[in-house]
C-alpha cells in the first residue's frame, strides 16, 4: 500500500504528492516544519509541538491557513489513513508557490503537509555504548541572522556540521555559538552531567528549544537530579561525568566520545541510561 500523505486538506498517494517549482520553500528554504513522534497512536506533545509551529511561522510571518484544531485533526487523519500506530511525522508549512524573486507577497498562500511514516531508531547497542561526536567548524546560525528557536526548512548550517562528521565517521557534530559556547547537535539538544547534576546550553545560547529537552528536563528534576540551563564550554564537555542528547528521533542518547576523547565510562551512564527509561515509560504510560 502507497503512503499518504496529507496535502493541502486532501490525502493523496505519496507518488502524487508534489509541490510546485516556485515554491519558496523549495527554492529559498521558506518555511517551517516539525518533527513529531506517536507513540501507540497517541501524538506525543502535540500541543507542544503545534504551538512551536505556530510560533516559528509567526516569527517569519508566515500566515498558516488554518487553526490549530485543524492541523491536528489532519496529523490523526494522516496516522489513521496509513494503519501506524508507532512513527514519526513531518509537519510542513512552505510560503507557497511565487515567482524566481525572494519577495513573500508573491507567495499569496501557504501550503501544508503532513507525512506520517515508520521512525527509524538507533539500535539497543548504540543506546548502550552512545555514540561519538567531533566538534564543528562551522558555528551555530547567530540569532539575529536566523533566530535557532525557529524550525525552518533551512537547515544547511546543521546539514553542512553534519557532512564533518560524516566525513570523521562519526554520528554527529557538536556545533557551537558565535563566542564559543556550546549550542547543540546538529538536529538533538544536548546535556552534560557533572557531580549529579544536569547542565544544558540556556535559549540564549542558540539552541533550538526542544519539546523533547523539556520534558527530560522535567523528568530530571522528578527523579531528584537538578537541570542547570548556563553556557557550557569545551572544558565542560571533555570533563563532563556524562552527557547525552534528546531530541525527538534519539529520545534519550549518551555521548560518549566527543573529539576522541572519551566521556565518562566509555559507554552509557547511570543517570543517562535511568533518564532514557523513564522518558519511554512516560512516553508510553502519559
Amino acid at each position: 500500500m502507497s503512503l499518504k500523505i496529507w496535502l493541502d486538506g486532501q490525502l493523496v498517494e505519496k507518488e502524487n504528492a508534489k509541490l510546485s517549482v516556485f515554491d519558496h520553500g523549495t527554492l529559498y528554504g521558506d518555511g517551517v516544519f516539525e518533527g513529531i513522534r506517536a507513540y501507540g497512536g497517541r501524538i506525543f506533545e502535540c500541543e507542544a509541538h503545534v504551538r512551536r509551529l505556530w510560533d516559528s511561522a509567526r516569527a517569519i510571518r508566515l500566515q498558516i491557513p488554518c487553526s490549530p484544531e485543524q492541523f491536528k485533526a489532519a496529523m490523526e487523519e494522516t496516522i489513521r489513513a496509513n494503519n501506524l500506530v508507532d512513527c514519526y511525522i513531518r509537519a510542513v508549512v512552505t510560503r507557497g508557490p511565487g515567482d524566481l524573486g525572494i519577495d513573500p507577497k508573491k507567495s499569496p498562500r501557504a501550503v501544508l503537509y503532513i507525512i506520517a511514516d515508520q521512525v527509524a531508531v538507533y539500535p539497543k547497542e548504540v543506546y548502550e555504548k552512545g555514540i561519538a561526536v567531533i566538534s564543528s567548524s562551522w558555528k551555530r546560525n547567530h540569532s539575529n541572522s536566523l533566530p535557532p528557536r525557529v524550525k525552518s526548512l533551512n537547515y544547511l548550517n546543521n546539514i553542512l556540521a553534519k557532512i564533518e562528521a560524516n566525513d570523521a565517521g562519526v554520528h554527529d557534530a557538536l556545533m557551537f555559538n558565535h563566542v564559543g559556547n556550546v549550542a547543540e547537535l546538529t538536529a538533538a539538544n544536548v546535556f552534560i552531567v557533572r557531580d549529579g547534576k544536569l547542565h544544558t546550553p540556556a535559549l540564549t545560547d542558540g539552541i533550538l528549544e526542544g519539546v523533547t529537552r523539556r520534558v527530560v528536563m522535567g523528568l530530571a528534576g522528578k527523579l531528584g537530579y537538578p537541570v542547570v540551563e548556563r553556557s557550557i564550554d569545551r572544558f565542560d564537555v571533555y570533563s563532563a561525568d556524562e552527557m547525552f542528547a534528546t531530541g525527538t528521533g534519539a529520545e534519550v542518547i549518551a555521548v560518549t566520545r566527543v573529539d576522541g576523547r572519551v566521556i565518562g565510562s566509555g559507554v552509557a551512564g547511570p543517570i543517562t541510561s535511568r533518564l532514557l527509561e523513564t522518558f519511554r515509560r512516560h512516553v508510553r504510560e502519559g
